[in-house]
């Protein structure tokens, strides 16, 4: 006999009588994110790419796209494949690739989308053209540039250039423009703060697309930036499209930035968990476990907020993870009649969105108090 799992939640049920752990994604708030972005970009005249890495989603992808979104960046070409079968047909790589492997898989892909990479070495550009080449594709090229992140990327205007010049010397491949990516800047907490390091990043850039364009070398394209520096970036003049990609969810190290305008994002996405034991609610530490531990999220940027009706609970606080445990306390000044029954449900904004959503198979769309949809993250684990 075979022994079926069933589903954590189906269409219509109760939001509380979701199986957990579980990835939850308020609907009503992320289409407010997504509109959000998409006004801002638009008000501006930048085009906006977000970055799929951040919810590895088909279905997100597309309602992007379907309120003015050009395309999508992933950041591995695997990740891409999900996309370009559910109809996506402009992505970029924001990110270099190495090994004729994920060249000759970026190849097939360029047959069904426009696809684009980063390069940041002539030896790159030569692994891509002979994949191209043999696959009968077109690969778009964008030099990446380092404007202060100390990662990947040229360093300065002549070497891009050189590297434009590289791109060009092959039919198949067409050179795009730059991408310029300081990932670092999304997270200086202070808006005023960031709004400088931005301002700094962006002169690096410009001076960069102006040697070029000096040289003859027009840039169609430069992309960056992100959900923490978009309004900095948006007002900067430098890009012509952006790569937001965590605005979708928030998360709780992206809640802890200061945000001095009007594009200020919400909380959307929760991990639900249940109370699995109160046998230490009345203990000399008064304490509850909760069923989602490291195994259901990430904990690199942060253990999650615990949350309640009205937003952050005022109560709790979620202080150590287990693989398959949380435990809840009161926080400062509350007392144990605060802590959440046995069995209930209590939802978690995770520390950082992209690593959890890579541990799911699914995503329960909620509106209200009722389950509205279930996705498949159908990039989960595609990391070549």
């Amino acid at each position: 006999m075979t022994i079926l799992i069933p589903p954590a939640a189906s269409v219509g049920q109760p939001a509380g009588a979701i199986d957990t752990p579980a990835l939850v994604l308020d609907l009503d708030v992320f289409e407010r994110n997504l509109a959000r972005m998409q006004q801002a970009a638009d008000r501006a005249g930048v085009k906006l790419r977000p970055h799929a890495k951040a919810h590895k989603t088909p279905a997100i992808a597309l309602a992007q796209i379907a309120r003015g979104a050009v395309g999508i960046c992933c950041q591995k070409v695997s990740e891409a494949v999900p996309f370009v079968r559910a109809g996506v047909t402009d992505i970029h790589i924001s990110n270099e690739i190495a090994g004729p492997a994920k060249a000759a898989l970026l190849a097939q892909l360029a047959l069904r989308a426009r696809m684009s990479v980063c390069v940041d070495d002539a030896r790159q550009v030569a692994e891509l053209a002979a994949a191209a080449a043999r696959a009968g594709s077109t690969i778009g090229v964008l030099v990446e540039i380092d404007i202060g992140q100390g990662r990947c990327g040229v360093a300065d205007a002549p070497a891009a250039l050189h590297l434009v010049q590289a791109i060009r010397a092959h039919g198949q491949l067409a050179f795009r423009g730059l991408q310029a990516y300081h990932g670092g800047l999304q997270h200086v907490r202070g808006a005023a703060e960031r709004a400088r390091a931005v301002a700094a990043a962006g002169a690096r850039t410009a001076a960069v697309v102006a040697a070029l364009a000096e040289a003859g070398v027009a840039c169609e394209t430069v992309t960056g930036g992100g959900s923490g520096s978009a309004e900095f970036d948006l007002a900067g003049g430098v890009y012509t499209e952006l790569q937001p990609g965590s605005y979708v969810f928030m998360d709780g190290d992206y809640g802890s930035n200061e945000y001095g305008g009007a594009l200020c994002f919400e909380y959307s996405l929760f991990v639900a968990s249940t109370v699995m034991s109160v046998a230490a609610a009345h203990g000399a530490a008064p304490r509850v476990v909760v069923d989602a531990g490291l195994k259901s999220l990430a904990v690199d940027s942060g253990l999650p907020l615990a949350w309640g009706a009205q937003g952050r609970s005022a109560t709790l606080d979620y202080v150590a993870a287990n693989d398959e445990h949380g435990i809840v306390e009161p926080r400062a000044g509350a007392t144990a009649a605060a802590l959440p029954a046995l069995g209930s449900q209590m939802l978690l904004v995770p520390g950082h969105c992209d690593p959890t959503l890579n541990l799911y198979d699914e995503i329960v769309g909620i509106r209200g108090q009722a389950v509205a949809s279930l996705w498949p993250v159908a990039a989960r684990g595609l990391s070549r």
